[in-house]
């Protein structure tokens, strides 16, 4: 379940090992994220360095259709039923549909920050912004203010002057930046001013967003009085982190941990990605927020073991495969961030393992 990044490279991994596969997403495209992100991708060439997130969304699509991939566009999954069954929701027709093998690749919820005057029209999350100037092309708004300034904050700040609006400001509540310094200094080139310790204390308008009242923040992150300043936007962006989307893991009754280097609560997996209830995979956002990339190649993972345990592939062949993409990941997960992570997923691995042994011997 779930057609984005994750879940195109395992239905494309175990179709071309030769299984039938079923890609349920709900919306009229699969290819999720990948269609928001129009900037180039940065690394390896090996993790498609220089290509833009949409060209990538297309090249999985094209592999996907040319390997057969039964795609179900416009179908809601609503729910998990006895052995591996999937309740979907198509137009006006509800539809039950068995796998030998699932994976959950939901993806992710963006955080909300309540202020007042935060339900004002106007005020969208990040993920908004991005469908409707990348994928729907409209423009949302004149003037906007951000409030996050990790990856996902810049990186709207800058695709939001490039659909012609003015970005006012960036806000980070926290005493630095938390996205790369690569998307900070394209926004700054571009004159938009990113404020640290400093955060949205209000929203004002009539009908819809005129101002926005800022205040700093101190080393409690609580508001210092005196500080507010106004500023005259009509649209507010939020940008202020993700967490996985669990609700069909925990209707299969899947073991979930809170692991806040991840975003939250997720299922725990083991190596291959699979969870507590065998059969059922997780990769993605789902199983914890991370790049595009690394998503990829988690559904790739997961596509590989579940090809061998159907009979698709030998043995020495998949973990050829699995050795191939376990070196990729770990090129993706180097430096401080990607440690941090390392760390955070070998602690769900061994909760995996521990769970399953225990289980084993009730």
């Amino acid at each position: 379940m779930g057609g984005g990044p994750a879940g195109l490279s395992c239905a494309i991994e175990a179709a071309e090992a030769g299984a039938e596969v079923a890609l349920i997403d709900e919306n009229r495209r699969a290819g999720g994220q990948l269609f928001k992100q129009i900037h180039k991708f940065f690394g390896s060439r090996e993790h498609r360095a220089g290509v833009r997130g949409y060209e990538i969304g297309l090249q999985l699509l094209e592999q996907a259709g040319k390997l057969g991939v039964n795609t179900l566009l416009n179908s809601v999954s609503f729910g998990l039923f006895g052995e591996k069954t999937v309740g979907i929701v198509k137009g006006d027709r509800i539809e039950m549909i068995q796998g030998k093998k699932l994976l959950l690749a939901t993806g992710a919820i963006e955080n909300a920050i309540a202020f007042p005057g935060w339900t004002l029209p106007g005020v969208m999350g990040a993920g908004a912004a991005q469908t409707m100037i990348n994928v729907e092309r409209v423009l949302p708004g004149q003037k906007f203010v951000i409030l996050g300034a990790g990856n996902v904050g810049l990186i709207v700040a800058y695709q939001l002057l490039q659909a012609g609006a003015e970005v006012l400001a960036v806000l980070e509540a926290a005493p630095k930046i938390g996205g790369y310094q690569v998307h900070a200094s394209k926004i700054r080139r571009a004159g938009v001013l990113i404020i640290v310790s400093t955060t949205i204390k209000e929203a004002r308008g009539e009908e819809y967003v005129s101002e926005v009242v800022t205040t700093q923040l101190d080393n409690s992150w609580k508001s210092i009085p005196g500080t507010e300043q106004v500023l005259p936007a009509d649209s507010v962006c939020i940008a202020t982190g993700l967490h996985p989307s669990t609700d069909l893991a925990q209707m299969a009754g899947c073991v979930l941990e809170y692991v806040p280097e991840l975003g939250g609560f997720l299922p725990v997996h083991d190596d291959n990605m699979e969870t507590t209830i065998e059969g059922i995979y997780v990769a993605g956002d789902a199983a914890g927020i991370e790049e595009a990339s690394t998503a990829m190649e988690e559904g790739r993972l997961a596509g590989v073991d579940m090809s061998q345990k159907l009979g698709y592939l030998s043995e020495e062949k998949a973990s050829a495969r699995k050795r191939d993409v376990e070196a990729s990941m770990a090129s993706l997960r180097h430096g401080p961030f990607g440690q941090m992570r390392r760390l955070a997923r070998a602690r769900i691995i061994q909760r995996c393992r521990d769970f399953v042994q225990s289980k084993a011997k009730a």
